[in-house]
């Protein structure tokens, strides 16, 4: 009996060390959403290696979620953009998909791109990479490594996606991660103005802090923890 109490004692100590470091863990979590710092994370993921030195003769977007996504909607913009800006490049969708049926998620993405502009004749696809490391090798397959190309993809992919193609080979690789912009309306409001029940919660209408930017840098950082450990992993595999 004395050793089955002891076991559970010990394991007690454990379970309440693992939740006080939970909790501080936590607290910090919450305390850095109100600063800066969630958002320069995100930023520099986006940047660090975004760089646009060569005219690329191909844009390669690597496709997100579904469609409609907010990730592939946002990457198809910047792609239409950026076709516009090199009428000359051809598009590569990497995206997995079935390409012989029309409602499959990459053909769903070629008719965002003609809606943007993009001549359909320019489009290809790469269709068969499940993760970036598979998308960069097929890229490799399908265009070589010399020629420059432009890849677009979410702010928070493109460090990984840029180390990716380098390591394959590429040897002239522009970014243009897809940042989305803030509204540039005033959000503010009063909230004695909108009338409603008498509390006494406090008015949140003049805060955009509390209503946005707390939970959006919470997001942030989850995405940074995320894709800190995709990178690791990659670098153990040495994918990148």
């Amino acid at each position: 009996m004395n050793k089955i109490k002891a076991k559970s004692i010990y394991f007690l100590r454990i379970l309440r060390i693992f939740f006080v470091l939970w909790g501080i863990f936590c607290m910090a979590m919450l305390v850095m959403a109100f600063t800066t710092l969630p958002f320069w994370g995100i930023h520099w993921l986006g940047t660090s290696k975004a760089q646009l030195k060569w005219e690329p003769e191909t844009i390669i977007l690597l496709g997100g979620g579904g469609m409609p996504s907010e990730s592939n909607l946002m990457r198809s913009w910047f792609t239409g953009k950026a076709a516009r800006s090199f009428p000359n490049a051809n598009i590569v969708i990497a995206m997995p998909g079935d390409i012989s049926d029309s409602l499959s998620t990459p053909q769903l993405m070629k008719n965002e791109l003609v809606l943007r502009g993009v001549n359909p004749q320019k489009i290809l696809f790469e269709n068969k990479g499940t993760n970036t490391r598979a998308q960069a090798l097929n890229c490799e397959k399908i265009l070589g490594t010399s020629q420059p190309v432009l890849l677009i993809t979410s702010p928070d992919h493109m460090r990984r996606a840029v180390l990716c193609f380098q390591k394959v080979g590429f040897e002239r690789v522009n970014a243009l991660p897809a940042f989305e912009n803030t509204t540039e309306a005033n959000l503010t409001f009063s909230d004695d103005e909108l009338e409603g029940r008498k509390t006494v919660a406090p008015d949140v209408g003049q805060s955009i802090q509390i209503r946005y930017q707390i939970w959006n840098h919470l997001k942030y950082e989850i995405t940074f923890a995320r894709e800190t450990l995709a990178l690791a992993y990659y670098k153990l595999r040495g994918w990148i």
